[in-house]
């Protein structure tokens, strides 16, 4: 779903007028206005702080578990699992950035995108925040509770990637690479849930993280400015005026992957067939992205929504009929 420019920020406005002071400010790139608007004023800093309104996140760590729980055959008589899959993913990726925002509150306040986030401004008390988190938490909790224990354990082993993530930008020029190996480890749950690990599962997995840098390295072009004043690291910053071949050799390097991971469990030409329409929206992506127009920017993000998507469905088909 697009954005839509001033016309997404002017509506966001229109709500703030009528409801509660400053409430855009809270969530200026919002997906869901609807939400905001329905929710009680008290509830909207809560709903921007685990980024509800903004779905696009809880779907790119969701598509990963599909990925994993698709390919090893879980699918589709599992389906009940991916329904809890996705809670956990709306609910983890919300913890995810309510924690990831107390921890950049300070530079938060200095980046323009970003200053008017519900810990940063001051919308959300920093004691408030840390008691969302753990409510969040909880519903993770009951999410992992319908794992078999394999699954549990490898979902904990996500904890300690996950808690150092906030800290990569400012330890490295690549955090991209690290949120690729948090947001594909549903990959690995996903396909532990169902079947043992064997080499397939590592290249869904490796694979995903290629993808994810690649998406997120689009997504840092709207920050560039910023975190090159206030000395914020990324991979857009790092790869420069080759973004556009960066991201195309990361993408590359998940569709081999995933190419070879599909081989593994059928291996027939005619399987890899499966992830061409995954491979002809990728190329789109890159052949028409803008990295010096932060709205395409955002809307190439986006739009890996249906990259997921295409992808799971690939992997699904080819898990179910091996």
């Amino acid at each position: 779903m697009d954005w839509g420019g001033q016309a997404g920020i002017a509506g966001i406005r229109a709500i703030s007028m009528t409801v509660e002071p400053n409430i855009a400010s809270l969530v200026p790139d919002a997906e869901l206005t609807g939400l905001m608007r329905l929710l009680p004023a008290r509830a909207r800093p809560y709903a921007a702080l685990a980024r509800f309104d903004r779905p696009i996140g809880w779907w790119l760590l969701f598509w990963p578990c599909l990925f994993g729980l698709g390919l090893s055959g879980g699918l589709p008589q599992f389906w009940p699992l991916a329904l809890w899959m996705l809670l956990g993913a709306i609910a983890m990726r919300g913890a995810g950035c309510v924690y990831n925002d107390i921890v950049d509150r300070d530079l938060d306040a200095q980046v323009e995108r970003t200053r008017n986030r519900p810990v940063a401004s001051g919308a959300v008390s920093l004691k408030a925040a840390w008691g969302w988190l753990a409510l969040l938490s909880t519903i993770g909790l009951i999410v992992l509770l319908q794992l078999r224990w394999q699954a549990q354990l490898v979902a904990l082993a996500s904890l300690a990637p996950v808690a150092a993530y906030p800290f990569m930008k400012r330890i490295t020029w690549w955090p991209q690479a690290w949120l690729g190996l948090v947001f594909s480890w549903g990959a690995l749950v996903g396909w532990v849930a169902f079947a043992p690990p064997n080499l397939a599962m590592l290249m869904v997995y490796v694979g995903s993280i290629f993808w994810v840098i690649g998406y997120d390295t689009i997504y840092a072009l709207q920050d560039r400015e910023d975190d090159a004043l206030i000395g914020i690291r990324s991979s857009a910053r790092a790869l420069g005026e080759k973004v556009k071949p960066g991201v195309a050799a990361f993408y590359a390097l998940a569709l081999l992957l995933w190419g070879l991971a599909i081989w593994q469990i059928r291996p027939q030409g005619l399987a890899l067939i499966a992830l061409l329409p995954a491979t002809l929206h990728l190329l789109w992506q890159i052949i028409s992205l803008a990295p010096e127009d932060g709205a395409d920017a955002l809307a190439k993000f986006r739009s890996n929504r249906l990259t997921g998507l295409l992808v799971a469905l690939a992997m699904i088909t080819i898990g179910a009929s091996a």
